[in-house]
């Protein structure tokens, strides 16, 4: 192929590498892209906004207990005169965190102990398989309503902790599966003979190439997180008093979910945006890391551009032989036999 104006050969375009493809990829899916915009509005409203408003969480409006939205409290006020504004984005602030720490942490926890056990094998892996099955039998909802009130009195970022504790088996085991192919892999192997230390095979070799699946299970963690915090502050077990959560702000509203809906409903929506925006995303990562994944083969069938009119008709021409140039007949074979 040749440039047109100078005459000379055009450079050979440059392939793309796969972080540039699963980019590509991702930034094709529309929901993904709404869902990382619904995020990171969610981030700047929750952290942003409570400087700039009138009330804080902590005040009492006591000339105006128990009203509806209006233009004074955008989200009415609770039976004590708390502005429900202020307490929702507090509220938002805890649950963010809470899913942004919770789920990488659970995904790290499953990647070192399944990573270990599939490379190890051995005594290591009866080991760890066997606390993982433990794990998988406890009731984990009963011991963290165990746990939580021993926690009350310190920081509520042991509660997280406790969270992502309860969370990583099932990625374990699949993480598990994965490392037992991968280390038979040559590039692995010969970072074996050389002598190279487990734990850098481990980081460098076998975790890079599990990544896929990583970074989707972090991704669908946050969401799991963030409703496993809200259902035991719920019941009392999570976050308390002073401090709020989506959570806790759904349970104090829910009594009141017929006379004062907008005390239930506006926490109660927040936490669906939180739960929409991250299913959005770890659609789209699944569909970028996944090539044959239904979302990816609609985006790249989307972008094919179709032949202009007048290569479509010369595709659609039949195919002629050319014509025999004038001459004597070659003999045939019946001329050769007579």
């Amino acid at each position: 192929m040749t440039n047109p104006a100078t005459g000379a050969p055009a450079p050979a375009p440059r392939a793309r590498g796969r972080g540039a493809l699963i980019r590509a990829r991702f930034a094709r899916n529309r929901l993904a892209l709404v869902g990382v915009g619904l995020v990171i509005a969610l981030v700047l409203l929750a952290y942003a906004a409570p400087p700039f408003l009138h009330w804080s969480y902590h005040d009492n409006d006591f000339g105006s207990l128990d009203v509806g939205p209006g233009a004074q409290h955008w989200f009415g006020t609770t039976h004590s005169g708390q502005d429900l504004f202020a307490l929702t984005l507090r509220g938002l602030q805890k649950s963010l965190v809470v899913g942004l720490v919770g789920g990488p942490l659970t995904t790290l926890i499953a990647a070192v102990v399944g990573a270990s056990a599939g490379y190890f094998g051995g005594w290591t892996d009866r080991v760890l398989m066997w606390f993982l099955d433990l794990m998988l039998v406890i009731p984990a909802f009963l011991l963290l309503a165990v746990l939580s009130p021993a926690f009350q009195h310190g920081t509520w970022l042991f509660f997280v902790v406790l969270l992502a504790a309860f969370g990583w088996m099932i990625t374990g085991r699949v993480v598990r599966s994965m490392t037992q192919t991968l280390r038979e892999r040559e590039y692995v192997l010969a970072a074996r003979y050389m002598g190279v230390h487990p734990l850098v095979i481990i980081f460098r070799h076998i975790l890079p190439n599990a990544a896929s699946i990583l970074i989707i299970d972090a991704t669908v963690q946050v969401g799991a997180i963030v409703l496993g915090e809200t259902s035991l502050s719920y019941f009392g077990f999570g976050i308390q008093a002073p401090d709020v959560s989506l959570g806790t702000l759904i349970a104090a509203g829910t009594p009141d979910a017929n006379t004062s809906p907008w005390l239930f409903f506006f926490p109660a929506a927040f936490l669906v945006l939180i739960g929409v925006s991250v299913a959005f995303i770890g659609d789209g990562l699944r569909d970028a890391f996944d090539p044959t994944a239904r979302g990816a083969k609609s985006g790249r069938r989307a972008t094919t551009r179709p032949l202009p009119a007048r290569h479509a008709r010369k595709e659609r021409a039949p195919h002629r032989e050319p014509a025999a140039a004038a001459g004597p007949a070659a003999p045939t074979e019946e001329g050769l036999t007579s």
